[in-house]
């Protein structure tokens, strides 16, 4: 498998980097939207203990008690009703305290330009049964009201009405000014409270309980006027004597405080100038903002938080606010769920805190809970957008990879294709023509590779077709170089006639020699495809005789060593005298001066081995594993001198033909070569009885 797969390792090696790379963008952009995960969530946990902490100093100031205190109304309220104030009850004598305590608590109801108006009733039943009233109008400067005037319309009046449990309490306040205390005050004095039904009576009295106060400064109102003409700001407190309150305090030994139907009950305050029916100042024109509600705690939530405020008291709940969710862009659902699964340390532990607020009457939980699922959201909006940059570097790896897919690794591969196919079936010049790589061939690197190869394989075509035509020439070299000689070769045959004859064996082998090369087109295919007449000759005899006859051929000092009986073996008479007669040239040309040549003849079972070993140096051993291929010869300009490097070729191939093998060793005083034929049947035979 790893063989096939080394083919296209190249290729793997190209897309494998393409993808590695690709991985390695979303893994870059996977590594950064988690470390903005783990920031956004740290920034969340900052920001939720901020929120915690607004809130609840937002709840300890007076503004957040009165906001416990009156609680947001389930059903219809009347459109101006006492609140449940902070504090025991207001020092309604001094100006100072009550402008501080009511700008404190933010019970002030603004009515644009005319004024505010602030309305409310202690959080200490025992403190009295009233309703304290306090806020600003502007005016020009105050007229007051004589003693012992009857007529109450010629001064600064302030009416104020209170509906209540079927009942109504109405009263007429008129201005009844005093000594200055300050400078910076133009008019200062008391609002003496009537009942308003005994106004048009004779000798009406003031209501004894009825309590009111009026500053107005010396300073305009709007800069840039003239203080005589120009209207001044004023500020008045009252305390209102409620029967209905008072009388329930004696009921109960614990009076139910606040009153159950606070919000139902209905106050009207008017201001009314001198000789004039027109309020300057009337608290049932519609009011331009409201006290400060539990409700208003929600736009300090983030979103998704919930804010539940609960009664310790009655174990009700006040209140439950969620943070809005703002409507941002939309984002993938799938990128959602990715970056929720994204690790952040303690992101999956319930983000949540409880504290609870003292007031004078009751004990409120606050309990606050975070939304992680905003920080996902948050941060895949703006994933969302981030995801079209990693998804553009995508897009340019992918056209990258393609433009070179096609401009490069096809032509590669069909080249490689191609090569490949060459060479499973190339035969001759036949072959290379349907290698055509025409459609390969620019101007580029590749295309100068394809033109290489292309020209290339037409010098390898021209070769082959030059090798067969000088093939073909040798062919009929050897044709007329056969017939040639054969003619001489018969005659000689017939002089020699008698196969006792020495020359008569000889010639037969020159014949031999002849029919083996002719007709072929080299002498290595001649050799390779020579057909033997293997027979069971008597090898002793015949190594025998070899050496007798070997200073014959030039190879003097020839000795044979080898059993005295008969040694059967199965070989080509002719074709082994040829093999060893070549090894013993070799032999004669590199042994050492006055030594001599052995033939040793060792026998087994199966193989009769005889060793021709001589004394010389040894072969060199980049040549031991070469010696026996075609053409290889150790000496230079061998064909020149006769040395074809075939000799010990053909005692390869003769050997092998003869089902024996020839082997070559280097000796520690020279070489040895070794030849193993198997032996004859009747041989075997004959030793196994």
């Amino acid at each position: 498998m790893f063989a096939w797969l080394a083919r296209y390792r190249l290729r793997l090696v190209f897309r494998g980097a393409f993808l590695l790379l690709a991985l390695s963008t979303l893994a870059l952009a996977a590594s950064l939207l988690q470390q903005e995960k783990q920031l956004s969530y740290d920034n969340y946990l900052i920001n939720f203990k901020k929120t915690q902490q607004q809130i609840s100093a937002t709840l300890r100031h007076p503004t957040g008690q009165m906001a416990l205190l009156n609680p947001p109304a389930t059903g219809e309220s009347a459109q101006l009703h006492p609140l449940l104030l902070p504090f025991s009850a207001l020092d309604f004598d001094d100006q100072s305290k009550v402008q501080q305590a009511i700008a404190m608590s933010g019970c002030l109801l603004q009515y644009g330009d005319k004024g505010s108006l602030c309305v409310g009733i202690g959080n200490n039943p025992w403190a009295g049964g009233y309703i304290y009233v306090a806020g600003n109008f502007v005016s020009e400067d105050l007229v007051s009201h004589k003693r012992r005037e009857q007529i109450f319309s010629l001064a600064h009046r302030v009416q104020v009405r209170v509906s209540l449990r079927g009942q109504t309490y109405s009263w007429v306040a008129l201005f009844e000014e005093e000594p200055l205390t300050s400078p910076a005050q133009a008019a200062r004095g008391r609002l003496t409270g009537f009942l308003a039904s005994n106004v048009d009576k004779e000798g009406a009295r003031p209501e004894r309980d009825f309590r009111g106060w009026i500053w107005q400064k010396a300073s305009c109102a709007q800069p840039g006027q003239t203080e005589d003409t120009c209207l001044k700001d004023a500020f008045f407190s009252l305390r209102l004597p409620i029967a209905a309150f008072q009388e329930a305090l004696f009921e109960k030994r614990k009076p139910v405080w606040p009153p159950e139907d606070l919000n139902q009950i209905q106050v009207e305050l008017q201001v009314l100038a001198p000789n004039s029916d027109i309020p300057i100042f009337d608290s049932r024109h519609k009011t331009t903002s409201v006290p400060f509600s539990l409700t208003d705690l929600q736009n300090l939530l983030l979103p998704g938080e919930t804010l539940q405020i609960k009664n310790l008291g009655d174990d009700r709940t006040l209140v439950k606010l969620t943070g809005a969710i703002e409507q941002a862009d939309e984002s993938w659902n799938l990128l959602t769920k990715f970056i929720r699964h994204l690790p952040v340390n303690e992101y999956d532990k319930p983000l949540a805190s409880r504290e609870v607020i003292t007031t004078p009457l009751n004990n409120y939980e606050i309990a606050l809970t975070g939304d992680l699922r905003s920080v996902s959201k948050t941060l895949s909006v703006v994933a969302t957008r981030v995801s079209w940059f990693v998804g553009a570097m995508l897009i340019a790896l992918f056209l990258a990879w393609l433009l070179i897919e096609i401009r490069i690794i096809r032509r590669i591969t069909i080249l490689t294709k191609r090569a490949d196919a060459l060479s499973k079936t190339v035969m001759g010049a036949k072959g290379l023509e349907r290698f055509d790589v025409n459609d390969l061939r620019n101007n580029d690197e590749l295309g100068v590779l394809a033109t290489c190869l292309h020209n290339l394989l037409r010098r390898v075509k021209e070769d082959v077709e030059r090798e067969a035509i000088r093939a073909e020439q040798e062919k009929e070299m050897w044709h007329a170089v056969g017939h040639e000689i054969m003619s001489p070769l018969q005659s000689l045959m017939a002089l020699h006639n008698n196969t006792d004859d020495q020359s008569h064996r000889y010639i037969q082998r020159m014949q031999q020699a002849i029919r083996v090369l002719y007709g072929s087109a080299s002498p290595s295919e001649a050799f390779q495809s020579t057909t033997l007449q293997v027979t069971e000759i008597d090898l002793v005899n015949f190594m025998r005789n070899i050496a007798e006859n070997a200073p014959c051929v030039g190879i003097p000092k020839v000795e044979f060593i080898g059993p005295a009986t008969a040694v059967m073996v199965r070989a080509d008479e002719y074709s082994l005298e040829d093999v060893v007669t070549h090894i013993l040239r070799n032999a004669e040309r590199y042994r050492a001066h006055e030594t001599a040549i052995t033939i040793n003849l060792t026998t087994s079972e199966t193989l009769a081995s005889f060793t021709i070993h001589n004394k010389g140096p040894q072969i060199d051993a980049s040549l031991i594993d070469k010696i026996f291929e075609y053409g290889v010869s150790d000496q230079p300009d061998s064909a020149a001198n006769g040395n074809r490097g075939q000799g010990l070729f053909v005692a390869k191939t003769y050997m092998a033909k003869m089902g024996g093998t020839i082997v070559v060793e280097n000796t520690v005083d020279g070489v040895s070569f070794i030849l193993s034929l198997q032996r004859g049947r009747s041989a075997y035979t004959k030793q196994q009885h």
